[in-house]
Protein backbone atom coordinates (compact mmCIF):
# COMPACT_ATOMS: atom_id res chain seq x y z
CA UNK A 1 0.00 0.00 0.00
CA UNK A 2 2.73 2.22 1.22
CA UNK A 3 4.79 1.73 -2.87
CA UNK A 4 0.90 2.61 -4.10
CA UNK A 5 0.22 5.59 -2.54
CA UNK A 6 3.86 6.85 -3.36
CA UNK A 7 3.54 6.44 -6.90
CA UNK A 8 -0.48 7.24 -7.04
CA UNK A 9 0.69 10.74 -5.43
CA UNK A 10 3.64 11.74 -7.31
CA UNK A 11 1.15 10.77 -10.83
CA UNK A 12 -1.41 13.66 -9.82
CA UNK A 13 -4.19 11.28 -7.68
CA UNK A 14 -2.91 12.20 -4.36
CA UNK A 15 -5.90 14.15 -3.56
CA UNK A 16 -8.32 11.57 -5.07
CA UNK A 17 -7.64 8.97 -1.87
CA UNK A 18 -7.90 11.78 1.08
CA UNK A 19 -11.69 10.17 1.09
CA UNK A 20 -9.78 6.89 2.00
CA UNK A 21 -8.64 9.11 5.71
CA UNK A 22 -11.76 7.62 7.02
CA UNK A 23 -10.98 3.53 6.29
CA UNK A 24 -8.15 3.50 8.70
CA UNK A 25 -8.41 2.83 12.14
CA UNK A 26 -5.94 4.22 15.40
CA UNK A 27 -5.09 2.44 18.61
CA UNK A 28 -3.62 3.93 21.18
CA UNK A 29 -0.77 2.54 22.76
CA UNK A 30 1.03 4.63 25.05
CA UNK A 31 0.35 3.12 28.66
CA UNK A 32 0.44 -0.58 27.62
CA UNK A 33 4.15 -1.30 26.71
CA UNK A 34 5.21 -0.64 30.61
CA UNK A 35 8.84 1.34 30.96
CA UNK A 36 11.45 -1.00 30.81
CA UNK A 37 11.50 -1.18 27.22
CA UNK A 38 15.26 -0.86 25.51
CA UNK A 39 16.72 1.87 24.64
CA UNK A 40 16.38 3.45 20.78
CA UNK A 41 20.23 3.22 20.12
CA UNK A 42 19.88 4.62 16.49
CA UNK A 43 18.03 7.91 16.60
CA UNK A 44 16.33 8.65 13.27
CA UNK A 45 16.15 4.96 12.23
CA UNK A 46 12.79 3.00 12.67
CA UNK A 47 11.35 -0.23 13.47
CA UNK A 48 7.85 -0.81 12.49
CA UNK A 49 6.20 -4.14 13.73
CA UNK A 50 3.46 -6.07 10.71
CA UNK A 51 0.91 -7.98 12.22
CA UNK A 52 -0.91 -10.14 9.66
CA UNK A 53 -4.12 -10.91 11.42
CA UNK A 54 -6.34 -13.70 11.12
CA UNK A 55 -9.23 -12.49 13.89
CA UNK A 56 -12.42 -14.77 13.18
CA UNK A 57 -14.62 -11.41 13.48
CA UNK A 58 -16.51 -11.44 10.09
CA UNK A 59 -15.15 -14.76 8.07
CA UNK A 60 -17.99 -16.89 9.56
CA UNK A 61 -15.57 -19.52 11.49
CA UNK A 62 -14.48 -20.39 8.25
CA UNK A 63 -10.69 -19.90 9.07
CA UNK A 64 -10.53 -22.52 12.06
CA UNK A 65 -12.50 -23.84 15.14
CA UNK A 66 -11.96 -23.63 18.35
CA UNK A 67 -10.61 -20.17 18.53
CA UNK A 68 -11.98 -17.54 20.57
CA UNK A 69 -9.38 -15.00 20.42
CA UNK A 70 -7.32 -12.76 17.78
CA UNK A 71 -4.65 -14.98 15.89
CA UNK A 72 -1.51 -13.64 14.56
CA UNK A 73 -0.93 -15.02 11.16
CA UNK A 74 2.24 -13.67 10.54
CA UNK A 75 4.57 -11.45 12.31
CA UNK A 76 7.42 -9.36 10.41
CA UNK A 77 9.47 -6.01 11.51
CA UNK A 78 10.25 -3.58 8.78
CA UNK A 79 13.39 -1.73 9.70
CA UNK A 80 14.12 1.66 7.78
CA UNK A 81 17.48 3.06 8.06
CA UNK A 82 18.19 6.42 9.58
CA UNK A 83 19.32 7.52 6.05
CA UNK A 84 16.62 5.87 4.28
CA UNK A 85 19.00 4.17 1.79
CA UNK A 86 18.36 0.55 2.47
CA UNK A 87 15.68 -1.35 4.21
CA UNK A 88 15.29 -4.66 5.95
CA UNK A 89 12.21 -7.18 6.02
CA UNK A 90 12.89 -9.74 9.07
CA UNK A 91 10.19 -11.98 9.66
CA UNK A 92 9.30 -13.98 12.59
CA UNK A 93 8.45 -17.52 12.80
CA UNK A 94 4.80 -18.02 14.26
CA UNK A 95 6.10 -21.14 15.91
CA UNK A 96 8.77 -19.19 17.55
CA UNK A 97 9.31 -20.70 21.26
CA UNK A 98 10.33 -17.60 23.36
CA UNK A 99 9.57 -15.70 26.72
CA UNK A 100 6.55 -14.22 26.67
CA UNK A 101 6.38 -11.33 29.51
CA UNK A 102 3.39 -10.57 31.65
CA UNK A 103 0.55 -8.50 29.55
CA UNK A 104 -2.85 -6.85 30.28
CA UNK A 105 -5.44 -8.94 28.68
CA UNK A 106 -7.57 -6.43 28.31
CA UNK A 107 -10.74 -7.79 31.11
CA UNK A 108 -8.68 -6.38 34.61
CA UNK A 109 -6.47 -9.18 34.95
CA UNK A 110 -3.01 -9.69 33.95
CA UNK A 111 -1.05 -13.04 32.18
CA UNK A 112 1.78 -14.38 34.03
CA UNK A 113 5.41 -14.87 32.31
CA UNK A 114 6.01 -17.79 30.40
CA UNK A 115 7.49 -19.44 27.54
CA UNK A 116 5.13 -20.33 24.17
CA UNK A 117 4.73 -19.82 20.82
CA UNK A 118 4.95 -16.38 19.85
CA UNK A 119 2.31 -15.79 18.02
CA UNK A 120 0.33 -16.03 21.43
CA UNK A 121 1.41 -12.73 22.47
CA UNK A 122 -0.86 -11.39 20.26
CA UNK A 123 -3.99 -13.73 21.38
CA UNK A 124 -3.45 -12.83 25.24
CA UNK A 125 -2.99 -9.11 24.44
CA UNK A 126 -6.19 -9.39 22.10
CA UNK A 127 -8.19 -11.78 24.48
CA UNK A 128 -11.20 -9.06 24.06
CA UNK A 129 -10.96 -7.75 20.37
CA UNK A 130 -8.74 -5.14 21.41
CA UNK A 131 -5.88 -4.82 18.46
CA UNK A 132 -4.49 -1.86 20.55
CA UNK A 133 -4.09 -4.79 23.25
CA UNK A 134 -2.97 -7.55 21.17
CA UNK A 135 -0.15 -5.34 18.89
CA UNK A 136 0.86 -4.20 22.89
CA UNK A 137 1.55 -7.88 24.15
CA UNK A 138 3.15 -8.51 21.09
CA UNK A 139 5.60 -5.53 21.08
CA UNK A 140 6.71 -6.71 24.71
CA UNK A 141 7.25 -9.79 23.03
CA UNK A 142 9.53 -9.11 20.40
CA UNK A 143 11.28 -6.20 22.72
CA UNK A 144 11.22 -8.72 25.44
CA UNK A 145 13.19 -11.18 23.38
CA UNK A 146 15.09 -9.10 20.66
CA UNK A 147 16.25 -6.03 22.31
CA UNK A 148 14.96 -4.12 19.44
CA UNK A 149 12.72 -0.91 20.10
CA UNK A 150 9.56 -1.27 18.08
CA UNK A 151 8.71 2.26 17.02
CA UNK A 152 5.30 1.84 14.91
CA UNK A 153 2.91 -1.22 14.13
CA UNK A 154 0.40 -2.02 11.39
CA UNK A 155 -1.88 -4.93 11.80
CA UNK A 156 -3.74 -6.22 8.16
CA UNK A 157 -6.88 -8.63 8.71
CA UNK A 158 -7.82 -11.36 6.16
CA UNK A 159 -10.25 -9.30 4.27
CA UNK A 160 -8.14 -6.52 3.33
CA UNK A 161 -6.00 -9.22 1.95
CA UNK A 162 -8.65 -10.87 -0.16
CA UNK A 163 -9.89 -7.21 -1.33
CA UNK A 164 -6.19 -6.45 -2.16
CA UNK A 165 -6.08 -9.09 -4.20
CA UNK A 166 -9.32 -9.26 -5.86
CA UNK A 167 -9.41 -5.33 -6.61
CA UNK A 168 -5.99 -6.24 -8.60
CA UNK A 169 -8.13 -9.43 -10.90
CA UNK A 170 -6.08 -12.00 -8.77
CA UNK A 171 -1.76 -12.63 -8.76
CA UNK A 172 0.01 -15.28 -10.35
CA UNK A 173 1.53 -18.55 -9.27
CA UNK A 174 3.54 -21.25 -10.69
CA UNK A 175 3.37 -24.15 -8.44
CA UNK A 176 5.78 -26.96 -9.48
CA UNK A 177 3.68 -29.56 -8.04
CA UNK A 178 -0.37 -30.18 -7.08
CA UNK A 179 -1.15 -28.32 -3.81
CA UNK A 180 -3.47 -30.38 -1.24
CA UNK A 181 -4.18 -28.52 1.77
CA UNK A 182 -7.41 -29.79 3.68
CA UNK A 183 -6.40 -27.55 6.76
CA UNK A 184 -6.18 -24.10 4.13
CA UNK A 185 -8.98 -25.46 2.02
CA UNK A 186 -6.67 -25.01 -1.07
CA UNK A 187 -6.85 -27.65 -4.06
CA UNK A 188 -4.53 -26.36 -6.47
CA UNK A 189 -3.20 -28.09 -10.13
CA UNK A 190 0.56 -27.61 -11.06
CA UNK A 191 1.38 -25.01 -12.98
CA UNK A 192 0.89 -20.69 -13.64
CA UNK A 193 -2.60 -19.83 -12.70
CA UNK A 194 -3.99 -16.86 -11.51
CA UNK A 195 -5.87 -17.11 -8.14
CA UNK A 196 -7.68 -14.92 -6.04
CA UNK A 197 -10.25 -14.93 -2.76
CA UNK A 198 -9.93 -17.93 -0.76
CA UNK A 199 -7.24 -19.10 -3.20
CA UNK A 200 -4.91 -16.52 -2.61
CA UNK A 201 -5.81 -16.16 1.00
CA UNK A 202 -5.08 -19.83 1.55
CA UNK A 203 -2.17 -19.76 -0.82
CA UNK A 204 -0.50 -17.70 1.80
CA UNK A 205 -1.48 -19.59 4.79
CA UNK A 206 -0.71 -22.72 3.46
CA UNK A 207 1.19 -25.26 5.09
CA UNK A 208 1.30 -28.69 5.48
CA UNK A 209 0.43 -29.44 1.81
CA UNK A 210 2.76 -27.31 0.16
CA UNK A 211 6.98 -27.54 0.16
CA UNK A 212 8.76 -28.58 2.83
CA UNK A 213 5.53 -27.95 5.70
CA UNK A 214 7.48 -25.61 7.39
CA UNK A 215 6.53 -22.56 8.83
CA UNK A 216 9.67 -20.59 7.12
CA UNK A 217 8.65 -22.40 4.06
CA UNK A 218 5.26 -20.16 4.48
CA UNK A 219 7.46 -17.14 5.24
CA UNK A 220 9.37 -17.35 1.80
CA UNK A 221 6.16 -17.95 -0.13
CA UNK A 222 4.36 -14.79 2.00
CA UNK A 223 7.26 -12.92 0.87
CA UNK A 224 7.26 -13.36 -2.81
CA UNK A 225 3.34 -13.10 -3.15
CA UNK A 226 3.51 -9.83 -1.31
CA UNK A 227 6.14 -8.97 -3.90
CA UNK A 228 4.22 -10.02 -7.03
CA UNK A 229 1.56 -7.83 -5.42
CA UNK A 230 2.94 -4.67 -5.22
CA UNK A 231 4.29 -5.20 -8.63
CA UNK A 232 0.77 -5.60 -10.04
CA UNK A 233 -0.61 -3.11 -8.24
CA UNK A 234 1.63 -0.90 -9.71
CA UNK A 235 1.32 -1.76 -12.97
CA UNK A 236 -2.39 -0.64 -12.70
CA UNK A 237 -1.96 3.03 -12.06
CA UNK A 238 -3.32 3.75 -14.93
CA UNK A 239 -6.72 1.95 -13.98
CA UNK A 240 -8.01 4.17 -11.13
CA UNK A 241 -10.72 1.52 -10.54
CA UNK A 242 -9.14 -0.72 -9.77
CA UNK A 243 -6.33 1.16 -7.63
CA UNK A 244 -8.92 2.98 -5.76
CA UNK A 245 -10.56 -0.65 -4.75
CA UNK A 246 -6.92 -1.77 -4.02
CA UNK A 247 -6.88 1.16 -1.69
CA UNK A 248 -9.89 1.00 -0.37
CA UNK A 249 -9.55 -2.50 0.92
CA UNK A 250 -6.02 -2.25 2.06
CA UNK A 251 -7.08 1.02 4.27
CA UNK A 252 -10.29 -0.82 5.34
CA UNK A 253 -7.95 -3.74 6.53
CA UNK A 254 -5.30 -1.52 8.60
CA UNK A 255 -5.30 -0.79 12.14
CA UNK A 256 -1.83 1.09 13.23
CA UNK A 257 -0.53 3.22 16.36
CA UNK A 258 -1.98 6.98 16.78
CA UNK A 259 1.14 8.29 14.85
CA UNK A 260 0.72 6.39 11.97
CA UNK A 261 -3.50 6.26 11.44
CA UNK A 262 -3.94 8.29 8.93
CA UNK A 263 -3.50 8.91 4.26
CA UNK A 264 -0.66 11.77 5.01
CA UNK A 265 1.19 10.03 7.64
CA UNK A 266 1.43 6.87 5.68
CA UNK A 267 2.06 8.69 2.55
CA UNK A 268 4.93 10.93 4.11
CA UNK A 269 6.15 7.51 5.10
CA UNK A 270 6.10 5.90 1.58
CA UNK A 271 7.86 9.28 0.31
CA UNK A 272 10.91 9.15 2.40
CA UNK A 273 11.75 5.52 1.39
CA UNK A 274 10.29 5.56 -2.30
CA UNK A 275 13.95 5.76 -3.82
CA UNK A 276 15.26 2.40 -1.56
CA UNK A 277 16.59 0.18 -4.52
CA UNK A 278 15.49 -3.54 -4.97
CA UNK A 279 18.55 -4.90 -4.66
CA UNK A 280 19.02 -2.93 -0.65
CA UNK A 281 15.19 -4.33 0.22
CA UNK A 282 16.40 -7.29 2.22
CA UNK A 283 13.87 -10.07 3.39
CA UNK A 284 15.15 -12.53 6.40
CA UNK A 285 13.73 -14.83 8.47
CA UNK A 286 14.95 -14.94 12.28
CA UNK A 287 17.79 -18.01 12.43
CA UNK A 288 16.15 -20.76 13.88
CA UNK A 289 16.01 -24.74 14.00
CA UNK A 290 13.66 -27.10 15.72
CA UNK A 291 12.74 -27.37 19.22
CA UNK A 292 13.12 -31.07 18.44
CA UNK A 293 16.96 -30.82 18.51
CA UNK A 294 17.25 -29.64 22.46
CA UNK A 295 13.66 -30.53 23.60
CA UNK A 296 13.04 -34.36 21.72
CA UNK A 297 9.34 -34.53 22.73
CA UNK A 298 8.61 -31.06 20.52
CA UNK A 299 8.37 -31.50 17.06
CA UNK A 300 5.79 -28.79 16.55
CA UNK A 301 8.48 -25.82 17.58
CA UNK A 302 10.97 -23.73 16.26
CA UNK A 303 13.97 -22.42 18.85
CA UNK A 304 15.91 -18.84 17.32
CA UNK A 305 19.76 -20.39 16.36
CA UNK A 306 22.67 -18.08 18.38
CA UNK A 307 24.79 -16.65 17.70
CA UNK A 308 23.33 -15.69 14.63
CA UNK A 309 20.00 -14.32 15.88
CA UNK A 310 21.70 -12.19 18.30
CA UNK A 311 24.46 -10.74 15.61
CA UNK A 312 20.95 -9.67 13.55
CA UNK A 313 19.34 -8.15 16.50
CA UNK A 314 22.57 -5.85 16.92
CA UNK A 315 23.16 -4.66 14.10
CA UNK A 316 19.27 -3.58 13.40
CA UNK A 317 19.40 -1.89 16.72
CA UNK A 318 23.27 -0.54 15.76
CA UNK A 319 21.29 0.96 12.36
CA UNK A 320 23.76 -1.86 10.24
CA UNK A 321 22.88 -2.91 6.59
CA UNK A 322 22.39 -7.21 6.97
CA UNK A 323 24.37 -9.36 4.46
CA UNK A 324 21.92 -11.98 3.63
CA UNK A 325 24.17 -13.77 2.41
CA UNK A 326 26.94 -14.02 4.74
CA UNK A 327 23.70 -14.27 7.30
CA UNK A 328 22.80 -17.76 5.91
CA UNK A 329 26.33 -19.14 5.33
CA UNK A 330 26.39 -18.57 9.14
CA UNK A 331 23.42 -20.40 10.11
CA UNK A 332 24.29 -23.22 7.77
CA UNK A 333 25.59 -25.22 10.22
CA UNK A 334 23.76 -24.99 13.38
CA UNK A 335 25.21 -25.73 16.77
CA UNK A 336 22.36 -26.29 19.15
CA UNK A 337 21.67 -25.27 22.49
CA UNK A 338 21.63 -28.96 23.64
CA UNK A 339 25.43 -29.53 22.48
CA UNK A 340 26.78 -26.93 24.62
CA UNK A 341 27.18 -28.00 28.33
CA UNK A 342 27.66 -25.70 30.51
CA UNK A 343 29.07 -25.13 34.49
CA UNK A 344 27.19 -22.73 36.23
CA UNK A 345 28.63 -21.13 39.54
CA UNK A 346 27.27 -18.45 41.80
CA UNK A 347 29.08 -15.59 41.76
CA UNK A 348 26.46 -13.16 43.72
CA UNK A 349 26.97 -14.37 47.13
CA UNK A 350 23.07 -15.17 47.01
CA UNK A 351 22.36 -18.44 48.03
CA UNK A 352 20.04 -20.74 45.47
CA UNK A 353 21.08 -18.16 42.67
CA UNK A 354 22.88 -21.01 40.67
CA UNK A 355 20.25 -23.37 40.47
CA UNK A 356 17.74 -20.69 39.42
CA UNK A 357 19.54 -19.73 36.28
CA UNK A 358 20.70 -23.71 35.55
CA UNK A 359 16.81 -23.99 35.69
CA UNK A 360 16.78 -21.49 33.14
CA UNK A 361 19.27 -22.83 31.16
CA UNK A 362 17.62 -26.23 30.61
CA UNK A 363 14.52 -24.50 29.58
CA UNK A 364 16.22 -22.59 26.91
CA UNK A 365 17.63 -26.76 26.09
CA UNK A 366 21.40 -26.23 27.14
CA UNK A 367 22.39 -28.96 28.88
CA UNK A 368 23.61 -28.40 32.48
CA UNK A 369 26.55 -30.88 34.08
CA UNK A 370 26.76 -29.56 37.43
CA UNK A 371 26.22 -25.57 39.94
CA UNK A 372 28.69 -24.41 42.57
CA UNK A 373 30.13 -21.28 44.17
CA UNK A 374 32.55 -19.15 42.62
CA UNK A 375 35.86 -18.61 44.68
CA UNK A 376 35.01 -15.38 44.91
CA UNK A 377 32.20 -12.60 44.24
CA UNK A 378 31.83 -11.04 40.67
CA UNK A 379 29.92 -7.74 39.74
CA UNK A 380 29.70 -9.04 35.70
CA UNK A 381 28.52 -12.16 34.91
CA UNK A 382 30.83 -13.79 32.48
CA UNK A 383 31.27 -16.74 30.11
CA UNK A 384 35.24 -18.72 30.20
CA UNK A 385 35.89 -21.56 27.99
CA UNK A 386 38.89 -23.66 27.40
CA UNK A 387 40.57 -24.20 24.20
CA UNK A 388 38.29 -25.67 21.76
CA UNK A 389 35.24 -24.92 22.82
CA UNK A 390 34.89 -21.00 21.22
CA UNK A 391 31.58 -21.79 19.12
CA UNK A 392 30.35 -23.07 22.86
CA UNK A 393 30.75 -20.40 24.37
CA UNK A 394 29.55 -17.72 22.15
CA UNK A 395 26.12 -19.46 21.55
CA UNK A 396 25.88 -19.05 25.22
CA UNK A 397 27.12 -15.60 25.70
CA UNK A 398 25.04 -14.06 23.03
CA UNK A 399 22.15 -14.98 25.22
CA UNK A 400 23.48 -12.69 27.51
CA UNK A 401 22.56 -9.24 27.53
CA UNK A 402 26.67 -7.49 28.21
CA UNK A 403 28.31 -10.99 28.65
CA UNK A 404 31.22 -11.77 26.05
CA UNK A 405 33.31 -15.25 26.23
CA UNK A 406 37.14 -15.42 27.12
CA UNK A 407 39.38 -18.41 26.98
CA UNK A 408 40.76 -19.67 30.24
CA UNK A 409 43.85 -21.79 30.17
CA UNK A 410 42.30 -22.74 33.87
CA UNK A 411 38.90 -23.66 32.78
CA UNK A 412 37.13 -27.01 33.47
CA UNK A 413 37.53 -29.40 30.26
CA UNK A 414 34.81 -30.29 28.26
CA UNK A 415 32.53 -27.63 29.56
CA UNK A 416 31.50 -23.79 29.14
CA UNK A 417 31.93 -22.27 32.75
CA UNK A 418 28.63 -19.40 33.50
CA UNK A 419 29.40 -17.08 36.07
CA UNK A 420 26.96 -14.95 37.69
CA UNK A 421 27.52 -11.55 38.69
CA UNK A 422 25.48 -9.41 40.97
CA UNK A 423 24.71 -7.82 37.52
CA UNK A 424 22.57 -10.99 35.85
CA UNK A 425 19.43 -9.97 34.37
CA UNK A 426 17.76 -13.16 32.39
CA UNK A 427 18.59 -15.30 29.47
CA UNK A 428 17.34 -14.20 26.25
Amino acid sequence: MLAVLTVAGAAGGWWAYRSLEGNIHSADLDDRLGHTRPANTSPGSMNILVVGSDSRDGTGGEYGKGLETMQSDTLMVVHLPRNREWATVVSFPRDSWVQIPACDRGDGTESAPHKFKINESFAIGGSTGDVAGAAACTIKTLEHNTGLRIDHFVSVDFQGFKGMVNALGGIEICPEEPIRDDKAHLYLEAGCQTIKDEDALGYVRARYGIGDGSDTGRIGRQQEFMRALVAKAKAELTNPAALYDFLDSATASLTTDRDLAGIKPLYDLASTVQDIPRDRLTFLTVPNYPREADVPSDKANVVWQYPQARRLFTALADDEEVDKAALEAETADPLYASRVRVRVLNGTGAPGQAGEVAEELRAAGFTVVSVGNADQDAEATSVTHPAGLERQARVLASRLPGAGAEQDGDAAPGVVTLTIGTDYDRLR
